[in-house]
């Protein structure tokens, strides 16, 4: 199985897609640190795969809702 060289990864501020560096570092803009490339949305990607993953997300959010309603 052929390895990925470490050398020619390209690193990711998650807010600034203009910003890329082939060192992990932080963003000059923003301070975040640098993601490898292809990891930026991977959860998200992850979480969009499953059906149940976005009913549950929605039901919470629901709920999270009707809580701060009922707190005010």
């Amino acid at each position: 199985m052929p390895q990925r060289q470490e050398a020619s990864k390209l690193y990711l501020c998650p807010m600034h897609s203009d910003v890329r560096q082939t060192t992990p570092g932080k963003c000059p803009k923003c301070g975040m640190e640098l993601l490898p490339e292809g990891t930026r949305f991977g959860m998200l990607r992850h979480m969009i795969k499953s059906p149940l993953m976005i009913i549950v997300m929605a039901a919470v959010m629901v709920a999270i809702m009707a809580a701060i309603m009922m707190m005010r």
